[in-house]
């Protein structure tokens, strides 16, 4: 899971990626894609990035990978995905109880922790440069060491200074633990004003906690479809700028045409799958965003 282009030379891997994208770009949103994919660490090998895992269980109750199309566990004796700290403490040669769960973190502030189905959640911190925040281990960050860092800085690049507006009406949808709301804080300043909304309830109250410094930012639970339906972003919601990581599926439809019924200066779309992006981009080219 995660390596199906392993087997391929690492600078055609990238390039497959690129071709990915690309096409999917072109046929279903019409936008010429002419960037490349590169790396965001200096890692020579592309392994050792993953932060968490959550091994298989097979029947015989030891841990390891799917094989190939198949519900097949195959007992590994290393993760080459995983880091340094994960691959320390993974209990690859003990068994567990078929069914049972077992995530294994490495964290940016040092070690590696086991967390298993029946354990309680625990606060962890996570840093991104100079910022700490707060979450659960149960809780969704990004996997690859250095993408909270990288996401950061290019939320941060993404906005145009000229159409931002602190005092808009400014979101941040699918927030999580405010990641991407603190981002855009840090660049604009104690004044900036900016909404994040998430659906799970534990991490708004985190991200509450680790945007309390910005007097204007507030941390909302709901299914952010259901939650556009009903805003209004008042006076001020054509100077807004919106910024969105959704699931893998994407946005969809609904909350991009309630988006522009706001009418925001600029959308920031994080995106983590190439065809739901590019059908997303079609639909806000439709609504008269380029």
């Amino acid at each position: 899971g995660g390596a199906e282009f392993g087997h391929i030379a690492l600078a055609h891997q990238r390039e497959l990626k690129r071709q990915v994208l690309a096409d999917g770009l072109r046929r279903m949103a019409g936008i010429e894609f002419e960037g490349t994919v590169d790396a965001i660490d200096d890692e020579p090998t592309g392994t050792g990035w993953r932060t968490r895992i959550r091994p298989h269980i097979g029947d015989d109750g030891r841990l390891g990978p799917y094989a190939a199309r198949s519900h097949r566990v195959i007992p590994v004796e290393s993760l080459p995905l995983a880091t340094e700290e994960i691959n320390t403490v993974a209990p690859l040669t003990e068994q567990f109880e078929p069914g049972s769960t077992l995530d294994v973190l490495s964290l940016s502030t040092g070690g590696a922790r086991l967390f298993y189905g029946n354990q309680k959640p625990s606060p962890i911190t996570e840093v991104v440069g100079e910022r700490e925040f707060r979450l659960s281990d149960t809780g969704f960050w990004q996997v690859h060491r250095a993408a909270a860092s990288t996401l950061t800085r290019a939320v941060q690049e993404a906005i145009d200074e000229e159409l931002f507006d602190p005092r808009a009406a400014n979101l941040d949808l699918y927030g999580g633990v405010g990641l991407l709301a603190a981002a855009v804080a840090d660049r604009f300043g104690t004044t900036t004003r900016i909404t994040t909304v998430e659906s799970d309830e534990t991490a708004t109250e985190y991200a509450g906690a680790n945007l309390a410094e910005w007097t204007g930012a507030q941390a909302v639970t709901g299914r952010v479809e259901r939650w556009l339906a009903s805003y209004d972003g008042g006076s001020r919601a054509g100077a807004s700028t919106v910024v969105l990581d959704p699931p893998r599926s994407g946005a969809g439809a609904a909350v991009i045409e309630a988006l522009a019924r706001s009418g925001p200066a600029q959308v920031v779309y994080v995106a983590c799958d190439p065809i739901a992006f590019a059908r997303d981009a079609r639909l806000l080219a439709d609504q008269g965003y380029s």
